[in-house]
């Protein structure tokens, strides 16, 4: 069995009902193709937080064994995604003075605009995960991406931070390397989706992505090209299988299953309305219900999480900026009716996010609820061929700082 190298990338989205691993391969053409895949069900997380190590470890070894024997490669180290409801985030902005006798604005100069962009008040208990620069500002002149070469006295940046609780990362960490694997990056899942299912012109206009996954729901607004906001509900599609659980008295295995099959978040969507078998337990005759009724069950909960999101936009006043509507992806993305709701929520055009720029068995993860690992394999191939363009030490220093980062207290 080959060993991953440079030519490989390997992505892992550790979920709240899941685990999923992709092996790209880098052809000869220099494009990234799918050659395995792997899943595994999680129960050792709950809400992206992992509660059962133990649990999480065997999930993770499980998906990473399937993987290996589809790619027929052994995988070494990995990108993995991170998500839950520890995620913070804030903009913030940085200002350096310009030296030299040209002042012309270097490389150096955006390292040290970046880093003072970091300055920041952030809790003991949380790190840092992005510094994300959203745009350059030189002499008062805004709206610059690439600001390298230009003559200035004074540089601004304005960057999106995001955090996570360092105990939530070290737990990460510990998982996938106690599982035999080491960890390349930590990457928080929205953006990592969004390297998959977004449009450039998406991007610029205004968009809102949305990853429903089993235990949150993880959003990202990008706006002019960049990140401008990220945020974290606790709600997430397993709440709708909670709910069905809850109100028919009926064990979640078939709650799930009810959900998957005939689940609809749009009373009006529902056209047919032919009787479904609903399982009770202790032995007791299973109940018969209608689609409408099980939709009268989930629509409350669909409109809920919409409308979260959407107050939130309204609050940190990006609900107007997001022109070319949302884009949802994750599990709960594949349930009837769910677009349509968040369309009426945000009077917007929404859509399904299917991972596009992947060849190989890309057919195999077409659906929305593989965006988010997509996208890390997407996230590391960029990140790959941007270290290979660097001096070899470099290498080290990241190297070192992944592996200072794992065993600090």
């Amino acid at each position: 069995m080959a060993r991953t190298e440079d030519r490989y990338v390997v992505s892992l989205d550790l979920g709240t009902s899941k685990a999923c691993v992709l092996v790209g391969e880098v052809n000869d053409r220099g494009q990234l193709e799918i050659i395995g895949k792997g899943t595994a069900p999680m129960k050792g997380t709950r809400r992206g937080n992992i509660i059962n190590l133990d649990q999480a470890i065997d999930a993770v070894k499980k998906a990473v064994d399937e993987a290996e024997v589809m790619a027929g490669v052994q995988i070494e180290s990995t990108y993995v995604g991170v998500a839950g409801d520890h995620i913070r985030s804030v903009n913030s902005r940085g200002v350096v003075s310009i030296a030299g006798k040209n002042r012309e604005i270097s490389r150096e100069d955006i390292d040290r605009v970046i880093e003072a962009s970091k300055s920041i008040n952030v809790p003991a208990e949380l790190e840092l995960l992005h510094v994300i620069p959203r745009e350059f500002v030189v002499d008062g002149q805004d709206g610059i991406h690439d600001p390298v070469g230009m003559t200035a006295q004074r540089l601004e940046a304005n960057v999106h931070i995001v955090t996570g609780a360092r105990t939530h990362n070290q737990n990460v960490l510990t998982c996938v390397n106690k599982a035999g694997i080491a960890v390349q990056e930590l990457v928080l899942e929205q953006l990592a989706a969004a390297e998959a299912v977004l449009t450039h012109d998406e991007r610029e206009m205004g968009v809102l992505l949305m990853d429903l996954g089993a235990g949150t729901t993880d959003y990202a607004v990008f706006l002019e090209g960049n990140v401008v906001h990220t945020n974290v509900l606790p709600v997430g599609a397993g709440h709708f299988t909670s709910d069905i659980s809850v109100v028919l008295r009926t064990p979640m295995e078939d709650a799930e299953r009810i959900k998957k099959r005939y689940g609809c978040a749009l009373s009006s969507l529902v056209t047919s309305d032919d009787p479904i078998e609903v399982p009770t337990v202790g032995g007791r005759a299973p109940k018969i219900l209608s689609r409408q009724e099980l939709t009268g069950i989930l629509e409350p909960r669909a409109a809920e999480i919409a409308k979260l999101v959407y107050r939130d936009l309204e609050k940190v006043g990006l609900d107007k900026e997001i022109r070319s509507g949302v884009v949802v992806v994750g599990g709960g993305a594949e349930m009837d009716g769910m677009t349509e709701m968040i369309e009426q929520c945000f009077d917007q055009q929404a859509r399904k996010g299917v991972p596009r720029g992947l060849g190989g068995l890309a057919d195999t993860v077409n659906g929305p609820e593989w965006a988010a690992a997509a996208g890390l394999l997407l996230w590391g191939f960029r990140h790959q061929k941007a270290v290979r363009k660097r001096p070899r030490r470099g290498l080290a220093k990241v190297a070192e700082s992944v592996r200072s980062w794992f065993i600090a207290e």
